[in-house]
């Protein structure tokens, strides 16, 4: 056993960052929206799933991931630094903006319209997502991380999460409805036609989880991915790296649950507490995957999630379109036609599970991550690495 790392890469980043995109094609492909295992679903409003740390992981980890990218420019803002940054911010937010068109016009497609009529979709495309969303955060958290220095950052990270919170609780950020800040924002900004319709109780409303007001909170969440970098990677030993990532991790968490009291946990509008808590989880499984695989060289479990480790935005992305494509391409079947995502739900899922619905809705998901995880295989085994 050793205390020492191989070198500036940590094999349990990759495998952190694995398993977050394993879980968010997880979650985002059911058998059915219908039927979905509990442990899979997102907090309807107020409160925390396993589901709703899926993302501020990943979060966190482009935190880490950007300073360990950014120290070959010393962390200073020149112009080939920002020239980088704004390149890969650009990319990611057209790739995010691709993929929505891109779904939108199969499942028109797919409907009564030509192929022409159903590509020309942008006049209701939702402008903001996941994509859209990491684009920014990348974007203006390194480009904030080097124009203000280290030293600075922490306290731009406590300015912008004390001036949300203010924000929250004096404008009904709190409550789901149409007078709530972020939809008023979001609506004047964005427009209706390009948001998400959130509905919670029955009752629809046009509320963007991935809103334009929300991702200033989600800069934060960032931000403290990076510093957590910067603290990790101020030391070599191995040991000092788990004592510093748990008790950062212990420090985040209770602070986000004790203040859940006044500011509750809620995923759709990245409060707080949020922010917190999930930063807090996230370093402190960081450090136990650095326990397991760094330190006591258990690596042979992982190889699964360093599929998609190595390739995350790629395989992320292949896992959206691939489920969009599964849900449109029909067959003759029975009398009539069916989507091959369908009919593998309905006949072989449901099948295997003897007719319980939920539980085939789980057996769908599983088979389509083992689907894409295959395509990363090839690419792993080949070594190639594509960079978003």
């Amino acid at each position: 056993m050793t205390a020492k790392s191989s070198g500036s890469r940590l094999l349990a980043l990759d495998i952190l960052r694995g398993i977050t995109i394993a879980g968010m094609i997880l979650v985002n492909n059911p058998g059915s929206w219908g039927h979905i295992y509990a442990p899979l679903r997102h907090a309807e409003w107020h409160g925390l799933t396993p589901t709703d740390l899926v993302f501020p992981f990943f979060m966190f980890i482009m935190g880490v991931s950007t300073y360990m990218s950014l120290r070959k420019y010393d962390f200073k803002l020149s112009w080939p630094a920002f020239r980088k940054i704004i390149k890969r911010t650009v990319l990611i937010f057209f790739i995010g903006w691709v993929l929505t068109w891109l779904a939108g016009t199969l499942r028109r497609w797919s409907g009564d319209y030509s192929f022409v009529e159903a590509a020309w979709n942008f006049e209701n495309m939702r402008l903001l997502g996941v994509l859209p969303r990491l684009a920014i955060c990348y974007g203006v958290g390194a480009t904030l991380a080097l124009a203000l220095g280290r030293k600075a950052l922490a306290w731009t990270v406590a300015g912008i999460l004390v001036a949300y919170t203010i924000l929250m609780l004096g404008f009904n950020g709190l409550v789901f409805s149409e007078d709530n800040i972020i939809g008023v924002v979001d609506r004047a900004v964005l427009g209706v036609n390009h948001m998400y319709a959130e509905t919670i109780d029955g009752v629809t409303i046009k509320f963007d989880p991935e809103g334009l007001l929300s991702t200033i909170p989600s800069i934060a969440h960032m931000l403290i991915g990076f510093l957590c970098g910067s603290m990790l990677m101020a030391v070599t030993d191995n040991r000092d790296r788990i004592n510093r990532l748990f008790i950062l991790g212990t420090i985040l968490t209770f602070a986000g649950l004790l203040l859940s009291y006044g500011m509750p946990i809620n995923k759709k509008i990245w409060s707080p507490t949020f922010v917190l808590t999930t930063c807090g989880l996230a370093s402190s499984l960081l450090g136990l995957l650095i326990w397991i695989i760094d330190m006591r060289g258990h690596r042979r479990w992982c190889r699964f999630f360093q599929v998609f480790g190595v390739n995350p935005l790629f395989l992320f992305c292949l896992g959206s379109i691939g489920g969009v494509i599964l849900s449109v391409v029909r067959f003759g079947y029975d009398g009539g036609t069916i989507s091959i995502h369908n009919w593998y739900y309905r006949v072989v899922c449901i099948g295997v599970a003897g007719g319980d619905a939920v539980l085939g809705s789980l057996l769908y998901a599983l088979s389509y991550i083992a689907l894409v995880w295959f395509f990363g295989y090839i690419l792993f085994k080949k070594k190639i690495y594509i960079k978003i």
